[in-house]
């Protein structure tokens, strides 16, 4: 079998980037062997398309596939190859537009039709998904699905098969299905080939995907270690380990591996390609790690970076309308967000509002946040109100064309979350610890999301707050146990284990603490005196009702 190490001088294989030559810069996307009955003369680029769809380069490689189609007129799977790059799968659903557009390419792939029978097996199972009598997307999805099983079980030898029918698995999870059992099968498929093809994109990259929650986040420690290596040109395939070394607390790896996101997203955009936009989720992924490592210099450095790039595209010329528009506002809601709630800054959180033009879907996130704020404030009314305007927004989206949002699992846990907090603020403990609970079982079975507070410290916390520090205690352990090195969760642990006169325990969550965050060189935040007096010997123990700290009222 032909195999080709797409370290590529860029330009080479693309005349619209031969200026790229001139720097010698050297394109890594992976390891890709696709044959196919084309012209020799695009079987190269028809790799580099390949390896572009498995690194999430859509934009790239729906241009690579045009310009095949265009040199090639006979090469049916280079209409495959622009369905594909229209077809998200796991990132969104396709709007009217790209499923004719699949559909029409699809049409070209098959009259006349590709000369082998794998061919045309692959262009059969994708049109399975793009048929126009399939208006439902999660039947079409499994359609999908089923077709890419069969597919690779005729050509088990055929990589691409397995991380493509691999990759089908996972998309066709229902939003409402908390079983995991799509990531396990999606694994047992990728883990082998991971033996047999250890820098092959889609593997590398969808085995990451398939690990991305706690109870299997380790299985996707080796691929994530290796895959910013390999596709090192493509920003998403740099920032996607991020996924795996957030879920295991290592937040310098994550860190780094953002940087190098970032980093390729502008040199892309220096090259003229897409992906400058991959930048957006590799600052919240940033963010997030710099706020659990104590940096917060470079935490509020981000927002400011972030502020200007926003303000960057929003002026970029034919961006409005644009697709890729929405999600100005979901950034600009979300920076805020995670800074004030990880900051503990309850003020700044409860006057939090929505970025203009945001979606309801986006608008819901910014009254999540600040329901948790009203909670720890104890202002009823107000963590009342934002739970109301919350449910109000999820009414609009159930009316939109995106309804499938409001019913998924990770809906469903923001909403327990937030009516725990208005119980909380509305002086029931009770009743908030009961809906808390309820809320992380449902977290424990799917993982908390990407840049989120674990439903469990939450409860652990107002247990704490309610005068329970024993029973918090046990709830920041299995927090941690699922999210570990979270600062929060170590310094609430910490004073819990205090609390109940547990020296050992205490000691051992501000010994962690102060380890991820370099003993909180980085930070004028008070919870690292405490740890570092505990520590030293100097540090009272708190009565059960003096047990949190300075960040909960501030």
């Amino acid at each position: 079998m032909r195999m080709l190490m797409l370290w590529m001088i860029l330009g080479a294989l693309s005349p619209a980037r031969a200026h790229a030559a001139d720097n010698a810069v050297v394109e890594r996307l992976g390891t890709v062997s696709f044959p196919t009955s084309c012209a020799p003369s695009v079987r190269a680029p028809f790799d580099r398309g390949i390896a572009l769809l498995h690194d999430f380069w859509y934009q790239e490689a729906r241009r690579q596939f045009e310009k095949i189609a265009k040199s090639d007129p006979t090469c049916a799977m280079a209409h495959w190859g622009i369905a594909m790059s229209v077809f998200h799968q796991i990132w969104d659903r396709p709007d009217d537009a790209a499923l004719a557009l699949g559909w029409t390419e699809l049409g070209l792939a098959r009259s006349p039709p590709a000369k082998t029978a794998r061919e045309r097996a692959y262009i059969s199972a994708l049109s399975a998904f793009y048929r126009p009598a399939h208006r439902n997307h999660q039947s079409a999805t499994l359609s999908y699905s089923a077709a890419m099983g069969a597919l690779y079980a005729r050509y088990p030898e055929d990589p691409d098969a397995g991380a493509f029918y691999a990759l089908s698995l996972l998309a066709a999870e229902a939003p409402d299905d908390t079983s995991l059992s799509a990531e396990r099968n999606a694994l047992a498929v990728l883990t082998p080939l991971f033996q047999r093809y250890p820098d092959h994109p889609g593997i590398v990259h969808y085995l990451i995907h398939a690990s991305d929650t706690p109870s299997l986040a380790v299985a996707g420690l080796a691929a994530a270690r290796h895959y910013g290596d390999i596709a090192a040109t493509a920003p998403h395939a740099v920032h996607m380990p991020g996924h795996i070394f957030a879920r295991l607390g290592m937040w310098q790896a994550d860190i780094e591996s953002q940087r190098a996101s970032i980093a390729a997203s502008q040199a892309a955009e220096a090259r003229h390609q897409s992906g400058a936009f991959d930048q957006l989720h590799s600052y919240d992924f940033l963010l997030y790690a710099y706020l659990q490592s104590g940096e917060d210099a470079n935490a509020r450095s981000v927002l400011a970076e972030t502020a200007a790039l926003l303000d960057h595209f929003r002026d970029m010329p034919g961006m409005q309308p644009n697709g890729m528009s929405g999600m100005l506002p979901y950034y600009r809601s979300e920076y805020p967000v995670i800074f004030d709630l990880e900051q503990r800054d309850w003020k700044a959180a409860s006057a939090l509002e929505p970025a203009a033009g945001a979606l309801p879907e986006t608008q819901a996130w910014t009254y999540w946040a600040r329901t948790i704020a009203a909670g720890h404030l104890h202002e009823t009314k107000a963590a009342q109100d934002d739970l109301e305007h919350y449910d109000s927004l999820m009414e609009q989206v159930k009316r939109g064309s995106r309804a499938y949002i409001a019913d998924s699992t990770g809906v469903r846990i923001k909403r327990g979350e937030m009516r725990a907090w208005v119980a909380f603020a509305a002086g029931n403990p009770a009743d908030a610890i009961s809906q808390m609970r309820e809320t992380a079982d449902l977290q424990d079975k799917v993982g908390q999301g990407e840049v989120d507070i674990p439903a469990r410290e939450m409860l652990a916390e107002i247990l704490s707050e309610s005068g329970q520090p024993r029973e918090a205690l046990t709830e920041y352990e299995r927090a941690l146990a699922l999210s570990p090195n979270r600062l929060n969760g170590l310094f609430g642990a910490g004073l819990a284990a205090e609390a109940v006169g547990d020296k050992s325990k205490a000691y051992g969550y501000y010994a962690a603490l102060l380890k991820s965050t370099d003993s909180g060189s980085r930070s004028s935040r008070a919870e690292f005196e405490h740890a570092k007096n505990f520590i030293l010997g100097g540090s009272p123990r708190p009565t059960a009702q003096s047990h949190t700290w300075r960040g909960a009222s501030r």
